[in-house]
């Protein structure tokens, strides 16, 4: 998964590094929808107490949480949740077994999590979206196996396979989301006296304003599109795309491209600023009047 190397020395606040990184994982994303719209919908890996099997466990929540809470288990240990950009879904996570590292200090103090909100929308909105396809191709199979009615949609029993994309798409959205920390704290610590004002007085929307650049997401929307596009079609034998409706229904089978863009366009770019606003509210928590004041000075030149 695409990621700042915070041990090299380089800013890990330059924009330039951070937009890369934001790039990379747009292909992830859309790479791990892509493989999960292949599967049905399996409504039933997103219900607390669905499976037997876990409640046996004491474990009282959907596959997909105890998915999550069995990798993050692991990932804990590899102390992969001690790095400044990684936020697990699970709680009661145990210590890492290997030495932390010696991270430089580059947020501030904060305990901003969005990934109940990613993991609730994630499994209503995106999840029945994507997979729309496999699972009316299922309902076909069913039915020409005499099984109609309610058990003919939606279910495959891939759970396995199903879950682990899962856990790869909520990861790189968690990511892709809170790397809005970094977003905020670099154009925070460029100019601090545009952000202090509004920060003081808990104006959401002209913080907001000082951090949106609508040209920006237009240009990452169309650049969505495009690569959404382009990766979900099958390559042909001569290695071409296929061009002019020439196997344009095995490239539309693939995913709904519509719905990657409409899952950055109404829902990541949205939390990412709710994201980047909520951090700098707490910007000044535990500042004296004097370093709040030192920070408001203009830069000298």
């Amino acid at each position: 998964m695409p990621s700042l190397n915070f041990t090299t020395g380089e800013d890990p606040l330059s924009l330039d590094r951070i937009r890369s990184v934001l790039v990379r994982l747009e292909d992830t994303i859309i790479f791990s929808l892509i493989e999960r719209a292949q599967f049905a919908h399996n409504p039933r890996m997103y219900q607390k107490d669905a499976f037997k099997e876990l409640t046996d466990l004491g474990f009282h929540g959907s596959w997909l949480e105890w998915f999550l809470k069995e990798i993050e288990t692991f990932h804990a240990k590899a102390r992969r949740y001690t790095s400044p950009d990684e936020y697990p879904f699970s709680s009661d996570l145990p210590a890492p077994v290997l030495p932390l590292l010696d991270f430089p200090k580059i947020l501030y103090p904060n305990k901003i999590n969005a990934n109940p909100s990613i993991l609730s929308f994630y499994t209503n909105a995106i999840v029945p979206r994507i997979t729309r396809r496999a699972t009316l191709s299922l309902a076909a199979q069913k039915r020409a196996h005499g099984i109609t009615g309610s058990a003919e949609f939606e279910d495959d029993g891939n759970y396995g396979s199903a879950a682990t994309l899962d856990v790869e798409i909520l990861q790189s959205i968690s990511k892709r989301v809170h790397y809005g920390k970094f977003v905020s704290e670099s154009k925070f610590v460029e100019n601090p006296a545009a952000f202090i004002p509004h920060i003081r007085s808990r104006n959401r929307e002209a913080l907001e304003g000082l951090i949106t650049k609508p040209e920006v997401e237009r240009k990452l929307l169309v650049r969505l599109h495009k690569k959404a596009t382009t990766y979900a079609q099958d390559i042909v034998g001569d290695g071409e795309a296929p061009v002019n409706g020439v196997g344009k229904s095995s490239a539309s089978s693939k995913i709904d491209v519509d719905c990657v863009v409409d899952l950055y366009e109404s829902y990541i770019i949205p939390l990412t600023k709710e994201v980047e606003v909520d951090y700098l509210l707490c910007r000044l928590d535990g500042l004296s009047q004097e370093e709040i004041n030192n920070l408001s000075k203009p830069k000298a030149s």
